[in-house]
C-alpha cells in the first residue's frame, strides 16, 4: 500500500516548509494568488515557487525528483470504472467496485462460502476488480502532475492531469457515479460495504488539491471543467454525509471514523459547506480524546495483526484532518484531550520504532514497513514538535514505489 501522506511530506510540500522558513519576509511571493487547497498550505507553495525562480539551488533535487515521477504518469492513464470486465452486483458498470481485501475463500466448502477473515492478509482475488488499483493510480497522478506543472509551468503535465480527472469523473461516457455503494464487496455476504469508503478517504484528497492547483491557470483545465467538478463533489458529499453507508462510517470508532469524517470534512470546504466543515472540524477533538492514550498509544489500531502500520494509518488521518481544520480557525495541533491526549504524543509514540526498527516496537506487526511513520514524523516536525525534530535525520526514507 503507497502511504497516504507520501506525495505529502516528501518532494514539493517538504520543500515548501523549508521556503517559508528560508523566507525572512515573502517579497513578490504574495502577489501570486495561492491555491485555495483544502490539505495543503497554499501559501507555501507559493513561497516554494518564488525560491525556485529565484535559482535557490537547495531546491532543485525536490523538483528534479518530482519532475521525474510526473514524466513517468505522462505514459499512463487516464482510468475509468467503465474499463472493468466485471459490473458490480446491481450491474452499473459507472459505479465503482471493489472487494474485501482480507476476506478469503473457506477452505471446507466446494463453493468457499462463507469468507473468512485474515486480517491483515490481502486476498489476490482482490484484483478481479480493478476500480481500487486505478483509483490509486488516479490520485497519486493527478497530485503529482498538478504540482509538476505549478512549478515548471509546462503545459505537458496539466493537460495530462485535466485529462485523467476529466475521464474519471466528468465525461458521461466514462464518468463515476458520486457514490460507494459497492465498495469492498465480500463475496456470498453482501454487495458492498460501509467500511468499503476507506477506498477513497484514504487518498481523495489528493485529487481536491491537484484540482484547486489546476484551477489557477493550468492549461487544459477549464472553468467549465471545474464546475463540473465542483458539482460531481457536491453529490458525493451529500452521499458521504447522510447516505446509510455514509452515516455508518462516519460513526466507527476507529481509523474508518476517523478518515471519513477527515474527508467529509475536505469536501465541505472544497464546496463551501462551511457549517458541515466547522462541525466535522471540531469532531476531531473527539476522536483524539477518544483514539488517543494519554502516552500517545492507539489501542485499537495497538490490538490489530499489523499494528504498526495501523497505528501510522490512524495518525496520517488525524494529521491531515488537522491541516485542514487550521482552514477552519480550528488548531488541533495544539488541541490537549481531557487525559492529556495530543497529536504530537501519539507521533512520540512512533519515534522509537520509526527510528530504531523493529526491535523497538513490542506490538503485533506482520509486516514492519520502518518507513511507515517517516510522513508522520515530518509532519509533526513541520509543526514545531521537538521529538519529531530530533528523529528526522535517523528516518528511514518513504518507499518509492
Amino acid at each position: 500500500m503507497i502511504l497516504a501522506m507520501h506525495v505529502l511530506y516528501t518532494h514539493l510540500l517538504l520543500l515548501a516548509a523549508k521556503s517559508v522558513a528560508a523566507l525572512p519576509n515573502h517579497g513578490d511571493s504574495h502577489s501570486a494568488k495561492a491555491p485555495d487547497t483544502v490539505v495543503i498550505d497554499g501559501h507555501r507553495l507559493v513561497d516554494a515557487k518564488a525560491q525556485l525562480n529565484r535559482g535557490n539551488d537547495s531546491l532543485k533535487a525536490s523538483l528534479d525528483h518530482l519532475v521525474g515521477q510526473a514524466d513517468s504518469w505522462l505514459s499512463q492513464g487516464p482510468w475509468t470504472v467503465t474499463s472493468k470486465a466485471n459490473a458490480p452486483p446491481n450491474g452499473t458498470i459507472h459505479d465503482y467496485a471493489s472487494q474485501a481485501p482480507y476476506w478469503w475463500p473457506n477452505p471446507n466448502s466446494a463453493d468457499g462460502c462463507p469468507y473468512i477473515n485474515k486480517d491483515g492478509v490481502r486476498n489476490p482475488e482482490v484484483d478481479n476488480y480493478p476500480d481500487k488499483i486505478d483509483s490509486i493510480k488516479l490520485f497519486n497522478s493527478t497530485y503529482v502532475l498538478s504540482l509538476a506543472w505549478y512549478y515548471t509551468g509546462n503545459p505537458k503535465y496539466s493537460y495530462h492531469a485535466a485529462d485523467i480527472i476529466r475521464t474519471w469523473f466528468l465525461n458521461p461516457e466514462t464518468a463515476m457515479n458520486p457514490n460507494l455503494d459497492h465498495a469492498q464487496i465480500i463475496p456470498c455476504a453482501n454487495t458492498g460495504r460501509s467500511i468499503g469508503i476507506i477506498d477513497f478517504s484514504q487518498d481523495y484528497t489528493e485529487v481536491i488539491d491537484a484540482v484547486a492547483i489546476l484551477n489557477t491557470g493550468a492549461p487544459g483545465w477549464s472553468k467549465t471543467d471545474a464546475a463540473a467538478f465542483h458539482e460531481w463533489n457536491k453529490r458525493f458529499l451529500i452521499w458521504l454525509a447522510y447516505s446509510p453507508f455514509g452515516v455508518e462510517e462516519s460513526s466507527a470508532t476507529n481509523n474508518h471514523g476517523t478518515f471519513a469524517n477527515m474527508q467529509i470534512t475536505a469536501l465541505a470546504l472544497f464546496t463551501g459547506n462551511h457549517s458541515l466543515a466547522l462541525s466535522k472540524a471540531n469532531l476531531a477533538k473527539d476522536f483524539i480524546d477518544n483514539q488517543i492514550t494519554s502516552n500517545g498509544s492507539q489501542p485499537q489500531e495497538l490490538a490489530r495483526t499489523r499494528s504498526f502500520h495501523y497505528s501510522n494509518f490512524d495518525l496520517t488521518a488525524h494529521l491531515r484532518w488537522a491541516l485542514i481544520a487550521r482552514k477552519l480557525g480550528v488548531d488541533l495541533f495544539k488541541y490537549e484531550g481531557p487525559q492529556g491526549q495530543t497529536l504530537f504524543k501519539a507521533v512520540n509514540f512512533l519515534v522509537p520504532a520509526a527510528t530504531g526498527g523493529a526491535s523497538d516496537w513490542a506490538y503485533p506487526e506482520l509486516q514492519f514497513t520502518q518507513y511507515a511513520a517517516t510522513d508522520n514524523i515530518h509532519a509533526a516536525a513541520q509543526e514545531g514538535d521537538l521529538t519529531a525534530e530530533g528523529a528526522v535525520k535517523k528516518l528511514q526514507p518513504p518507499s518509492r514505489e
